[in-house]
């Protein structure tokens, strides 16, 4: 009997249901998998061979695909996660053949504010501490590859610092001659460590490296988990990483991992990686979670490999984008879909009363701060211009031809008025909206919304991009704001101008898709700005670009690749039973 979610931690809850868990021998006979596809890590824990999964199957079709999304964030929290597993658990109880794709949590919010992102209540991904504390081992090996392309660039620099061009050839070695300050890689680890977001390195003697200014970002930032995110396969992986661009010469010319041999073992530690995790819900239905990165600074998704492995297994794949719609939605729609091929059969849309009533007008909740006392009595009139947020989600998501779920993530003190609204304005707009208590309840508490996804899947749509490849960077970005975000334009900077026209006259830059950098909590490019904001221009300061993974960057407004850590993280209350070993208090 699982424990009741309004009276035991998350963390109470998994560790109760692990005791129930299925092998990964059952999940592996339940998804009908031969014992060499099965890689096990452990009783509960394992490694799917994609490669030969993909081959025995070419000629099966897909299952449906269904992405699960959201409304612009509040520090409410909207559930995502939680819904994405309720969902799966939802279509279990109706006795469909379902997976999960999700992706694999960073240490930094993990040990920082956020959590770990497995769900919540009775909705969750298990077991819970591996799947929190590194899993098999994929962000560590992300780590290791990155770090590696900046050993090599940080090491021949010295060497050319240090020997004339001749005594470069003996080593079999040319002059590129890096230039210290167009450096474009830094350092890596999975951690908030503002501390670390500016360094100097190379103090000491000429032995010692060169003295350069450098940073630290957080590991899921990096390009490599990008390309981990995107990659078809080894090939494609190798062939990505060898183009990624470290630095630049003083001719201005790209420095790549060929350029510095160390494309090969920089891959080489990936090998492992490309194969997703197999883990599963508290209801025992398989999830594959695979890659990790943020949708506010990277794509925001978990891997094509785990998508197209779970559209192979199963007839129901439920993964997962990043934050709002107009972020972790925008890039599955326009950049996962591309890259993969893949084409959708529903999205969801999920939102929660209490956030709609912030997005409405009621006071912003502060985190580690009381509730506000308005949370807890019924507003049908914030509710209502809550939506407004909601439905302009809806209309993205109908922008990509894709038939919209509104999900309505429940908590106990939302009202029957308030619900009613939701639904009313939903169904204006031309989308189910159905109500799920998989917190409480579990897989029981969401076939409402089960059953509404599965309808929505049987109806045809008519999915199309955004933007074509061969339409113009600054078209994009344009479409971008004004089509997703609602902006009334786009401003760019002297610097962002400059890269803009170099890269429009670069053939490759025509075959990458466009990965915006933008805040998560407004639709706008100013977080305090909730709802839906008019009358505003989204300002583009700078275009990077990531060669390895096929994404040209717009970034837009301040964002930081390495998160800070808050004043009350959550690692004062992760501890050890030292007698059994068990992990306590993660979330």
């Amino acid at each position: 009997m699982a424990l009741d979610p309004t009276k035991h931690a998350d963390w109470e809850i998994a560790e109760e249901a692990e005791s129930r868990m299925k092998t990964v021998y059952e999940l592996g006979e339940q998804l009908g998998l031969e014992k060499e596809e099965l890689l096990p890590q452990g009783h509960h824990v394992a490694k799917l061979d994609y490669r030969k999964i993909l081959e025995k199957r070419k000629d099966k079709p897909d299952g449906k695909y269904i992405d699960v999304t959201a409304i612009t964030p509040t520090p409410l929290g909207e559930g995502k996660s939680t819904s994405a597993m309720g969902l799966v658990q939802g279509l279990g109880r109706r006795n469909k053949s379902v997976m999960g794709a999700i992706r694999q949590p960073s240490g930094g919010p993990t040990m920082n504010i956020k959590g770990s992102a497995a769900g919540g209540g009775l909705a969750q991904c298990i077991p819970l501490t591996p799947f929190s504390l590194g899993l098999t081992g994929d962000i560590n090996a992300i780590m290791n590859s990155h770090n590696l392309g900046m050993v090599a660039l940080t090491a021949r620099m010295q060497h050319e610092n240090n020997y004339t061009d001749e005594q470069l050839a003996k080593r079999g070695l040319r002059r590129l001659d890096i230039h210290p300050k167009k450096v474009e890689f830094g350092w890596i680890m999975d951690f908030c460590a503002q501390a670390l977001r500016g360094i100097t390195i190379g103090q000491g003697g000429k032995m010692d490296g060169p003295l350069m200014h450098s940073r630290f970002d957080i590991a899921v930032s990096s390009e490599i988990m990008a390309i981990l995110s995107v990659a078809k396969n080894l090939k494609d992986m190798r062939k990505k990483i060898s183009k990624i661009v470290l630095a630049y010469d003083r001719q201005d010319r790209p420095v790549t991992t060929a350029d510095l041999d160390v494309d090969g073992a920089m891959t080489a530690w990936m090998v492992e990686a490309l194969n997703p995790n197999l883990m599963q819900t508290l209801e025992g239905q398989p999830v594959a979670v695979h890659a990790g990165p943020f949708a506010n600074i990277a794509i925001g998704q978990s891997s094509v490999i785990a998508d197209r492995v779970a559209l192979k297994l199963a007839d129901y794949n439920v993964t997962e984008s990043g934050f709002g719609a107009d972020i972790g939605f925008e890039k599955f729609w326009n950049l996962k879909c591309r890259y993969s091929g893949l084409k959708p059969h529903c999205a969801v849309v999920v939102a929660t009363i209490r956030a709609l009533k912030c997005h409405g007008g009621a006071p912003i909740p502060v985190p580690g701060r009381p509730m506000p006392e308005e949370y807890k009595e019924e507003n049908v009139a914030w509710v209502e211009e809550g939506c407004n947020n909601l439905l302009h989600h809806i209309e993205t998501v109908k922008k990509a031809g894709i038939n919209p779920v509104v999900c309505i993530n429940a908590f106990y003190t939302d009202t029957e008025n308030e619900i009613k609204a939701v639904r009313r304005l939903c169904e204006q707009a031309g989308a189910r909206a159905a109500i799920s208590r998989h917190w409480q309840y579990g897989g029981d508490g969401a076939l409402e919304f089960a059953d509404a996804v599965i309808e929505a899947c049987e109806e045809e749509n008519q999915f199309r991009f955004l933007y074509e490849l061969d339409t113009p960077l600054q078209k994009r970005i344009e479409l971008i704001a004004r089509e997703v975000y609602g902006a009334d334009g786009v401003s760019f900077s002297p610097e962002a101008l400059s890269k803009l026209k170099r890269m429009e006259s670069d053939p490759e830059m025509k075959e990458m898709g466009t990965c915006m950098v933008k805040t998560h909590l407004s639709l706008s490019h100013d977080p305090s700005l909730k709802g839906v904001p008019t009358g505003w221009t989204l300002p583009v300061r700078d275009i990077l670009t990531y060669k390895g993974a096929g994404f040209v960057v717009p970034v837009a407004g301040t964002i930081s690749l390495m998160p800070g850590t808050g004043s009350d993280p959550a690692y004062r209350r992760i501890d050890v039973d030292v007698e059994t070993g068990k992990v306590k208090g993660l979330f």
